[in-house]
């Protein structure tokens, strides 16, 4: 396992290698974005650690150029605890997860392991609702013969979806399912990624698949 941390903090920095490395964990370490950038898209990580506040170019920034470069590696945001905003942003742009500093080692660590975990899961790769289809080994989404781009976070909600095709799945499943959270965070990301993901799947398409359940979350299925 190979981990990019990215932080300027340089005392937080060495703090997190050491930790890491504690782990068996191979650790690259940058402090500014510029170089954050050239690091993870010439080296294969299995994950990042990025601080959003960063010198050069912020943490949103490269996060946001790796996904447009089709970079899926599974990103840890790192924030102030007052940047909810900031962290929303992250996760929208296609963030894996994120922690809000001050922050316990021992969390940061389980974290990473299970956003690698998560993508070593030995699963069928087709997966099917009506006419949608999801290869889950080239994370390509189709409906029909129209293809999809899909953020990392985009990709894992309607993975879930399609594998709970059906099943009313309710908000804080969701959470617990594809954000990893057995709490609320206190925003609305479930219903910005739902909305995301309509715009893509459903919106240029007369049969709806995505649908709400008042009261109690969302379904993807055939037929209302």
């Amino acid at each position: 396992m190979r981990v990019l941390v990215v932080e300027d903090e340089r005392k937080t920095a060495a703090f997190i290698r050491s930790a890491l490395e504690a782990e068996h964990i191979a650790v690259d370490v940058c402090h500014n974005g510029p170089d954050a950038l050239t690091a993870a898209t010439g080296v294969s990580f299995d994950a990042v650690v990025l601080d959003i506040m960063l010198p050069g170019q912020d943490g949103l920034s490269v996060l946001r150029q790796l996904r447009q470069r089709r970079n899926r590696t599974p990103v840890l945001l790192l924030s102030a605890r007052g940047e909810v905003n900031d962290r929303v942003e992250g996760l929208n742009i296609g963030a894996d997860d994120y922690l809000a500093k001050p922050f316990v080692l021992a969390e940061l660590v389980a974290r990473l392991r299970a956003l690698v975990r998560r993508g070593n899961e030995p699963k069928p790769q087709l997966l099917r609702v009506a006419d949608l289809t999801l290869d889950t080994l080239t994370r390509q989404a189709r409906r029909g013969e129209t293809a999809f781009d899909l953020a990392a976070r985009e990709y894992r909600l309607l993975e879930f979806l399609m594998r709970s095709a059906g099943r009313v799945c309710g908000r804080m499943t969701i959470l617990e399912k594809v954000w990893d959270y057995n709490f609320d965070p206190g925003t609305n990301i479930v219903d910005v990624y739902i909305r995301r993901l309509r715009e893509k799947i459903d919106a240029d398409f007369e049969h709806k698949l995505l649908h709400t359940v008042r009261g109690e979350g969302y379904v993807l299925k055939e037929g209302k």
